[in-house]
């Protein structure tokens, strides 16, 4: 597998499929041998890799000094990837999907993703994450062969530089936030009606830790903005990035998460490595095949939701935590308290790392860390 990131190179596929319908993709998909239709109408797509493939992971660089903590590549052996990836898309049909990372003219990036047609799928749940293209070339492209073996490499993937046909976009956009003053946060948002009118929040953590759950949980008719990606700018303005929602499944439930739950039912929806009975209701509590399902869905078919460029600047910032004994069920802290938290980045080893993370005890993130001194004395919320 090779995912790579860059300006589009000079490709000549065979077969280019350019910008299909969802209906012409949702019929590519269910031609897939490792697709199936559930009872909802919606399809589920089992995959051979379940869970983030870190370790196949790399940062091209020449000054591996500047990323230390994770795998990089020279350019040389990047560009030798690059080969054969162009040798293999040649005679490959493929899909490319245009759009954009977020709707707001300050930071809306055009970004276009290149994929196998094997893997329409992917293709459809891009569709739904992009806001629609207003035409230009693209700033950003994801080129994904998940077909393509990478020898020599863990597992014999290669991804480069970070991400997937989701997150890689992400995290270039992420360079052009940063580069515009704006600083790109792995978080959700919403919004919060009150007696002294709309709160805007911003919920950050790590990947299953809660960010969607909270987001889209209502409370006092709240409204999601976004579940994934912002961008917060100078002044405290939110910026939305993506036109649909990438929801974790396990453990889904009507009665606590009824938005999600409805918008998974939907027969629009996409989903990866779901159960499914026997008769094609999927089973949100068997982890029989992994904890990491997913699904991925417009938002318009969460039937609530507000856009990001009608909401005030941030209110409240909340940080999801979640290992034992590391911070108070509920916690109002200082600046500086929320500052050192978020430093520490703890969380249980989650769903999302695929099953030789779940339910591990989080590794400290910085050297002043320690299992009885958690963080500086005028820091703990125990004084």
């Amino acid at each position: 597998m090779v995912v790579l990131h860059e300006p589009a190179h000079e490709m000549r596929p065979r077969v280019v499929l350019d910008n299909p319908s969802q209906d012409q993709l949702r019929r590519l998909t269910l031609q897939m041998p490792n697709a199936r239709r559930t009872a909802d109408g919606s399809i589920d797509v089992f995959t051979r890799v379940d869970s983030r493939s870190s370790g196949s992971t790399y940062i091209v660089s020449d000054t591996p000094e500047d990323y230390r903590g994770h795998q990089t590549m020279p350019r040389a052996e990047y560009e030798e990837i690059v080969r054969l990836q162009e040798e293999y898309i040649t005679g490959r049909p493929m899909i490319v999907i245009d759009g954009h990372i977020s709707n707001a003219e300050e930071v809306q990036t055009a970004a276009r993703l290149v994929i196998e047609r094997a893997n329409a799928n992917v293709a459809g749940m891009q569709k739904f994450l992009y806001f629609e293209r207003r035409g230009g070339e693209p700033q950003v492209t994801v080129i994904d062969t998940p077909n393509l073996p990478a020898p020599g490499y863990p597992n014999d993937r290669c991804i480069a530089v970070v991400g997937e046909s989701k997150k890689g976009g992400l995290r270039m956009w992420n360079k052009i936030v940063y580069d515009k003053g704006g600083l790109p946060m792995h978080a959700g948002c919403k919004i919060i009606p009150t007696a002294q009118g709309e709160k805007t929040i911003v919920v950050i953590g790590l990947s299953g830790t809660g960010k969607t759950t909270t987001t889209f949980r209502r409370q006092g008719n709240s409204r999601a903005v976004q579940d994934d990606f912002i961008a917060l700018m100078p002044g405290g303005k939110v910026y939305g990035t993506e036109n649909g929602c990438f929801a974790k499944t396990f453990s889904l439930n009507a009665e606590y998460e009824p938005e999600i739950y409805r918008a998974v039912k939907s027969p629009i929806t996409y989903l990866e490595n779901v159960y499914l009975n026997e008769d094609g209701t999927p089973d949100f509590f068997n982890e029989s095949f992994t904890q990491n399902g997913r699904a991925v869905f417009p938002l318009e078919a969460l039937g609530r939701y507000e856009d990001a460029n009608k909401i005030g600047p941030v209110n409240a910032i909340v940080i999801l935590n979640r290992a034992r004994s590391v911070v108070p069920a509920l916690a109002k802290l200082t600046e500086q308290q929320a500052a050192a938290y978020f430093m520490l980045g703890e969380t249980q080893g989650t769903s999302a790392g695929g099953k030789d993370e779940a339910g591990k005890e989080p590794l400290p993130r910085t050297a002043a860390y320690s299992p009885d001194r958690r963080l500086p004395d005028e820091h703990r919320l125990d004084r």
